[in-house]
């Protein structure tokens, strides 16, 4: 796929040192998805592979290339509905591979503030979330499997052994049900027990490649005290991977606006496009410096 012709511009860093939601990207993405909504209108046969997306909250179209996956499967286990299209979905863009997708924690109240009012009970939350999920990965023609536990709340708490082996039980079962597939999952750049438990699980199963967490990026992934004990929880075994997503960041956008279709405004579920940038330029890396180019960064434990 070839996304050349329509630029990716650079975020500007604000005044607080944050990346700023560029208007350039709003319009670049808006450019891209006309140029894909006429390619799909001009095949009435569409067999060019350019598939139509619903946002599941509020019913708006997108269009984005269905890809077509080649290679070793991969059996992605995240904890919640976004976390994989989050963190990796650029990667799966730019190098489609057979998908099963294993999401933990499935049912939760967790919805935008705006929208307390109208998503008012456990089911009506859990299924806008699930269709969000769905929508995310349609492009990656990924399989998914649900487990049905309920997220944590506030004031997150350890989670208990009890609950880890229960869940480590069933994703075993999922892990068996794929046995050529190779295993990915967070790295739990976080202190979130979700992520944490989902983590410790895929280790315990054998796990070795793990995306940096992106859900919590905000407030977590960068604070200075997270990153320490990250680096004491995991010690000198794991290796940063980047991958350069650049050409397929206009998709990332529109897989985001599936996963964050309830998010008011809409600039807030593009943070991962602002880390991703940053992640690419500052870092040595061996990626092409300067305007346009973005990352994904991913963990690799040593075999043991």
């Amino acid at each position: 796929m070839n996304q050349s012709r329509t630029p990716v511009p650079l975020p500007v860093p604000d005044a607080e040192g944050i990346y700023t939601f560029p208007d350039d990207l709003v319009r670049a993405h808006e450019e891209w998805t006309d140029h894909l909504a006429e390619r799909h209108r001009a095949h009435d046969d569409h067999d060019d592979h350019v598939i139509e997306l619903m946002a599941p909250y509020d019913g708006h179209p997108y269009f984005i290339e269905l890809r077509h996956p080649a290679g070793r499967p991969v059996l992605v286990i995240e904890p919640h509905h976004d976390d994989f299209a989050l963190s990796a979905s650029g990667t799966f863009l730019a190098h489609p591979r057979p998908l099963t997708v294993a999401t933990v924690f499935t049912r939760s109240t967790s919805v935008h503030p705006a929208l307390e009012d109208t998503f008012t009970t456990e089911a009506a939350v859990s299924h806008l979330r699930e269709r969000e999920g769905a929508a995310a990965l349609a492009p990656l023609a990924a399989e998914r499997v649900l487990l049905g536990h309920k997220d944590a709340e506030p004031p997150y708490r350890p989670y208990s052994q009890d609950r880890l082996e229960r869940i480590t039980h069933e994703l075993r079962e999922v892990i068996d049900a794929h046995p050529d597939a190779e295993l990915l999952a967070p790295a739990a750049v976080t202190r979130h027990p979700d992520h944490l438990l989902v983590h410790h699980a895929a280790v315990r199963m054998g796990c070795r490649w793990f995306w940096e967490d992106l859900a919590f990026w905000s407030t977590y992934a960068l604070a200075g005290c997270d990153q320490r004990l990250f680096r004491a929880r995991t010690g000198t075994t794991l290796t940063i991977e980047l991958v350069d997503i650049t050409d397929v960041i206009l998709d990332k956008t529109t897989v985001l606006r599936m996963y964050g279709s309830q998010m008011h405004p809409a600039r807030k579920m593009y943070r991962p496009i602002r880390h991703a940038w940053t992640t690419a330029t500052t870092n040595a890396t061996g990626l092409p410096a300067g305007t346009g180019t973005y990352a994904e960064r991913f963990y690799r434990m040593e075999s043991p």
